[in-house]
């Protein structure tokens, strides 16, 4: 505490995007729709699935974890990302900074353990189809649900407190319209080995994350490559296509992001920006898209849903 209180940094300074800052109020305008239409989507997924009876299962359980996990996200982006292209306004307290990253962080290791537990889901479904119902019941997917909130809270507590106790001198310039740990732990002047080696375990949890996504849908195959008739095949697979790109528009950003920060030695400021505002405007944004489109039963309600509006 001491350290932090003798530093001499006040604020920490967001950017925008560089070389665009004459255009910002008109760059809002778009955000500030993708802000308005994630939100719109995931609580209409989460209206649905709570006020329709025949979708109190399992699966769509789980997606409307993913539903909650998604504005969460963007939640949390978004106060610094409207200040700065609406207001101009770059200043940011430290506590401030360290709270943001603590949720943003938080909800990413969340929605990647929600990720993780559909592709068991898919994987039971496919492979076992009939004692799906009894191996992943609503009470189960409940106690997963409170585990996947208590792991994404404890993995990402000790961010918070490990940057507080570092010593900022004179560097004050982060990277991005919000705070992340890994920008955040390099304006320290002090010795920050403790965050880089914990940031590091964190990546390597969110990566393990991925690695058992990849091994669910290689026993998926394998599963769906043993059945005879290949229009069973192709309705299996079919199953698993909106899981597989909510994996692919989480995934991408958030791994592109993480080698630019880590091995790009010469990596354009503009392009880190752009990455990083899709790893948290994009999953939010898509992912009802993608579901609505694919999920009969959904597509259906929400179908069901405007014409009962237009008809009024």
């Amino acid at each position: 505490m001491s350290a932090f209180n003798n530093s001499e940094v006040q604020l920490f300074l967001l950017i925008g995007i560089p070389g665009l800052e004459h255009a910002h109020i008109w760059i809002s305008i778009p955000i500030c729709l993708m802000y308005l239409v994630a939100i719109t989507g995931n609580s209409t997924i989460l209206f649905i699935i709570k006020t329709e009876p025949s979708l109190h299962e399992p699966m769509y359980y789980l997606l409307a974890l993913l539903a909650i996990s998604d504005p969460g996200l963007s939640f949390s982006s978004l106060p610094t990302m409207l200040r700065i292209f609406l207001f101009n306004s770059m200043g940011i307290s430290p506590n401030a900074c360290f709270a943001q990253e603590f949720f943003i962080h938080g909800f990413t290791v969340m929605e990647s353990s929600v990720l993780l537990v559909m592709s068991l889901d898919r994987f039971l479904a496919i492979h076992n189809p009939l004692r799906y119902s009894s191996l992943l019941t609503s009470s189960r997917v409940a106690k997963m649900g409170l585990i996947l909130a208590i792991r994404s809270i404890l993995l990402v507590l000790p961010f918070p407190f490990t940057l507080r106790r570092l010593k900022y001198c004179q560097k004050n310039l982060l990277s991005h319209s919000y705070c992340l740990h890994q920008d955040t732990m390099k304006l320290a002047c002090s010795d920050n080995k403790i965050n880089v080696i914990y940031g590091f375990f964190v990546a390597l949890c969110t990566m393990l994350d991925l690695a058992l996504i990849f091994l669910s849908y290689m026993l998926i195959l394998k599963t769906v490559l043993s059945i005879a008739s290949l229009a069973e095949r192709l309705r299996a697979l079919n199953t698993c296509v909106s899981h597989i790109c909510a994996v692919l528009i989480f995934y991408v950003p958030i791994i592109t992001l993480a080698a630019m920060h880590r091995f790009a030695k010469h990596k354009s400021p503009l392009v880190v920006i752009l990455v990083a505002d899709i790893f948290l405007l994009l999953p939010p944004l898509m992912n009802p898209i993608v579901y609505c489109v694919k999920t009969r039963q959904i597509r259906e309600k929400v179908l069901g849903n405007l014409l009962n509006i237009c008809r009024r």
